[in-house]
Formats: C-alpha cells, structure tokens, sequence
C-alpha cells in the first residue's frame, strides 16, 4: 500500500513538473516554453503578431542595453505591439489600463540555455484595472489572441 502510494505521488510530482516546463502562470504572468532560440522565437513572434494585424510598436533588447553600459545578460527581448480598435475601448472604460497598453512580450533565455515567451495575461490587467462587463468582450479576445499567437511563436 505504501509503495503504490509513493508511485502516486512521484507520478503527480512528474506530471506538474513537466507541466511546470510547458507554461507558466505567476501572478498575471504567462509563460510558455519556446521550441526554437531566442532569436528564431522573435522572428516567428513578430511574423505572427504582424499577421494577426497588429502594429509592432517597438523592440527593446535589454541585452544589448546592458552590453552597451559593459554588463552581460542572457538574450532578453521586449516587443511592444497593439491596435488602436482592441486597446482604446478598454482605455475609454478605465484609463489606466493604458500603462500596461500596448501588449507586451518578452522572449528570454534561462541559465540552462531555455527560451521562453512570457506576456501579461489580458484578464489579469483587466481585473488590476477594474475592467467591467462592456470590456470583458474584448479582454477575451485579446486573450485568445495572444494565446494562439504565442503559440504559434513557440510551437515547431
């Protein structure tokens, strides 16, 4: 009985680990494990955030930041984008949902040489903010949006 009770337990363990490794999910924090480097996931992460019509309004390579002030980081790309159509009703509703408008990604790389996307989850800046029922339409489409976007970016 014991020993059926320990395989249980370190078959549960396993699992979350390995689901842990997929995704993860920290206080409004969405992040999925890339199946390509750094750089092969930006190119496919802005083809893909261009394809769905969005505008891509900036790039910031910290690691180039901090090469340039003499210090070393691990690849760590931010990529600003957005639509005038998706974010002005949420901001019409509640303006300060412009600080975390436009969407954000960022794709980095662990000490262990991983990639990983990582981008603010809609619904959670939708309950930072206070978002009400007339937005709540749109957060899910965003949602969905950035989701099979990500996917797509991450996914060979």
């Amino acid at each position: 009985m014991r020993f059926s009770a320990l395989i249980k337990t370190l078959a549960l363990i396993a699992a979350i680990c390995a689901w842990e490794t997929q995704a993860m999910a920290t206080d409004g924090l969405i992040t999925i494990k890339s199946s390509f480097g750094p750089e092969d996931t930006m190119k496919r992460l802005e083809a893909e955030v261009k394809a769905k019509g969005l505008t891509v309004f900036a790039h910031v390579d910290h690691a180039a930041g901090a090469a340039a002030v003499g210090m070393n980081l691990r690849p760590t790309d931010l990529i600003i984008f957005g639509n005038a159509k998706g974010g002005t009703p949420l901001m019409q509703q509640v303006q300060t949902i412009g600080i975390d408008l436009p969407l954000k990604a960022l794709v980095w790389q662990d000490e262990a040489g991983m990639t990983w996307l990582s981008y603010n989850d809609p619904a959670y800046l939708a309950v930072r903010h206070g978002i009400g029922e007339p937005g709540k339409a749109v957060v899910a489409a965003l949602s969905g949006a950035l989701h099979a976007i990500a996917a797509k970016a991450t996914a060979p």
